[in-house]
């Protein structure tokens, strides 16, 4: 495969390294004694992830503030299930995951896979700027359905979801329809409308998934489905009960769907990332991970080299 016809890899790091943390056991232990179930098995995952992908670039998306402010006001309930503190509105996180954390974050810089994060936004705006401004391919790893918004004829979606590796969908246009009942960019209209309880979206009382995909499929985006239901009640095109639901919800709706939407417009294309040996051996021993950094390195440079 030409290098140019090789995607990008977009990693939703947080996704990944939570993922590896509750599938490993914090017996596995560091030469200091402390948990590197999360760094060894995020070192593993993306080993295998290159493997099997030959990607041009691996890019490891950061959430610089997983809940960032401005959607915060937009809608308060907005990932407010996950405020470990409301005076300074931490996330909920194991305790031994936030060292883990920092170490992949040193790693990764060490490892020259660029590491891209902004002030204000998640990981998941920076996958979908990447996919809207790089002109290759891209594959974005995450757990996160937000971000089937952004699959199209040049992006798929590898969901984290449902046992192993193996086991992952790609999803491309064809199978989001297939398994959502809407094309991709119509999703968040689904979500806004059906709600999403991960990530705090109220939704429209009484409006389940199918619904919420009729609705779709009948009327398209959620102003052309909020116009049909402010129709007169003799030519309204769904039943009472629907339409006054979702005149009800109007406000919430209207927020959600800017909350929902993933950022393409992130200046996400400036990167030159090195590689530093030294800082990586010594971190690879410090953290007792010396056989997954070797074996990330060698990955790397099988795969994203020029062929």
């Amino acid at each position: 495969m030409a290098p140019q016809d090789r995607p990008i890899l977009a990693l939703d790091s947080a996704s990944l390294y939570y993922r590896s943390f509750h599938a490993l056991p914090e017996s596995m232990t560091a030469p200091d004694g402390r948990p590197h179930n999360a760094v060894r098995g995020f070192l593993a995952t993306v080993s295998r992830l290159v493997a099997a992908h030959r990607p041009a670039e691996v890019v490891a998306c950061w959430d610089e503030n997983w809940r960032p402010d401005w959607r915060v006001e937009l809608m308060p309930s907005y990932k407010a299930h996950r405020v470990a503190d409301a005076a300074t509105g931490q996330e909920q996180e194991p305790e031994s995951l936030g060292d883990q954390a920092e170490a992949i974050a040193d790693l990764l810089d060490a490892a020259g896979i660029p590491r891209l994060g902004f002030s204000d936004f998640e990981a998941d705006d920076v996958i979908g700027s990447l996919a809207a401004l790089d002109p290759r391919r891209t594959i974005a790893v995450s757990g996160d359905r937000d971000l089937v918004q952004i699959v199209d004829e040049r992006t798929r979606l590898l969901l984290t979801v449902n046992g192993g590796m193996e086991k992952w969908p790609l999803l491309d246009p064809a199978s989001v329809l297939e398994r959502y009942g809407v094309p991709a960019d119509r999703y968040v209209d689904l979500a806004v409308l059906r709600g999403d309880p991960s990530d705090g979206l109220p939704g429209v009382p009484g409006i389940g998934a199918k619904t919420a995909a009729a609705l779709v499929h009948a009327f398209g985006p959620v102003d052309a489905i909020m116009a049909a239901a402010d129709e007169a009640p003799d030519a309204r095109p769904m039943t009472p009960r629907l339409a006054a639901a979702l005149l009800a919800s109007r406000d919430e709706v209207a927020a959600a769907l800017i909350v929902a939407r993933v950022r393409t417009d992130l200046p996400v294309l400036d990167r030159s990332p090195a590689v530093d040996r030294d800082a990586l051996e010594g971190l690879a021993e410090r953290w007792g991970v010396q056989r997954q950094v070797a074996d990330l390195m060698s990955a790397l440079a099988r795969h994203t080299e020029a062929e």
